[in-house]
């Protein structure tokens, strides 16, 4: 009998063992408002319900083709930077302005090597905009073009002009960041990713649906993009919940299956989307406030807050001003002012081998993100 009980814990809740306390917290307070019985409850389940629908679909549809394109890279970096001086800069650019932090954390690991200039670090931290970029692409993707164009032109004029008056390389230490993490082998789990999987198929069909504004029937009076979106949300971040691993680590990790890192990193993203959400909505619904309005009054200090915003490390931050944006409550110059300061999670390993290179480089990217907002602001906003 103990054996029997044993393997059962082994085999189904081994993985609940690893819970982390901040993610049952969040989990848990996002509960608290789903079942509260006042009005509080319906505003929490429809911001969740536009989250998934509106946000998510796309997004892990977009992350399900770009993690597997970037899986398909084989090719020595490291051959090619030591092979091609003059292109290290604009290739760092360019590797840094893909979307998600894989490109730029590629880069960032062949500075600790010692491969390339603090030029390019200083380039690629200034061309990426981390895991905020798929959000923005999956919305608005001619303006997602628009970024990324910008910040690789801006990260190698930086990136040029550092080297310029800098000249700086960090010493060989032979450093290899390659973060694997275990496969989850927990059955339990297992099943759960793919559940999420087959809802996301209905699911994405009802994201375009929406999107176009076409209202499927009515069923037994229920709004079936209200119950599903709901539904997926829900699941969504109770799966993150349960992820023994934190979100650093896993956008971090190379080697993690393309299919499970996807549906991890979708659930990051929605819910931090719920909480850019829930901010306003419920920030209105007690308050009273107009934040539209609000932001309109500091107009002229939203570019400098968001780039602000772009020096936290991680991209959870980066995501809650991207979704501003696409709510309209904060304009296109404050987003692209936080797409180059921001540096998303490659700026972890930077701090964790070489923090004063990372903290210069991070200061240095601020400069041209000042400039292009406010050029941006000035001239074509105002």
């Amino acid at each position: 009998m103990t054996e029997l009980i044993l393997s059962i814990r082994n085999n189904y809740f081994k993985l609940f063992k690893d819970l982390n306390l901040k993610k049952i917290s969040i989990f848990s307070l996002i509960l608290i408002l789903v079942f509260n019985q006042t009005e509080v409850g319906s505003i929490t389940r429809l911001a969740m319900a536009n989250a998934y629908l509106s946000v998510s679909v796309y997004v892990a549809i977009t992350l399900l083709i770009f993690l597997r394109l970037e899986k398909s890279k084989n090719y020595s970096l490291s051959n090619f930077f030591k092979n091609n001086l003059k292109l290290q800069i604009p290739v760092a650019s360019l590797l840094g302005s893909i979307p998600g932090c894989g490109g730029a954390i590629i880069v960032v690991t062949q500075y600790l090597q010692g491969n390339i200039t603090f030029g390019c670090l200083v380039a690629v931290l200034t061309s990426t905009m981390g895991d905020a970029a798929f959000l923005i692409l999956a919305k608005e993707p001619m303006s997602a073009l628009f970024i990324f164009v910008i910040c690789m032109i801006i990260g190698s004029l930086t990136g040029f002009l550092v080297d310029f008056f800098i000249k700086k390389k960090i010493k060989n230490n032979n450093i290899k960041i390659n973060l694997k993490l275990e496969e989850i082998d927990n059955k339990f789990h297992l099943f759960l990713y793919k559940i999420w999987l087959i809802i996301f198929i209905p699911g994405f069909f009802l994201g375009i649906t929406n999107h176009l504004q076409i209202a499927p029937p009515k069923i037994l009076n229920f709004d079936i993009n209200y119950i599903f979106g709901f539904t997926a949300a829900l699941f969504s971040i109770f799966l993150w919940t349960i992820n023994p691993f934190s979100d650093r680590a896993v956008s971090l990790d190379r080697s993690r299956e393309t299919n499970f890192k996807s549906v991890d990193l979708t659930n990051f993203v929605t819910l931090w989307v719920i909480v850019g959400f829930l901010f306003f909505d419920l920030g209105i619904y007690f308050t009273g406030l107009d934040f539209k309005k609000l932001f309109d009054v500091i107009l002229p200090l939203t570019p400098l807050i968001a780039i602000f915003v772009g020096f936290i490390p991680g991209c959870g931050p980066q995501i809650l001003t991207a979704t501003l944006y696409l709510n309209g409550y904060i304009p296109f110059s404050a987003e692209i002012g936080n797409a180059i300061s921001n540096d998303g999670d490659a700026l972890f390993p930077a701090i964790a081998i070489c923090p004063k290179d990372a903290i210069l480089a991070t200061f240095y990217s601020a400069i041209p993100a000042l400039l292009v907002a406010y050029t941006y602001f000035f001239f074509l906003e105002n």
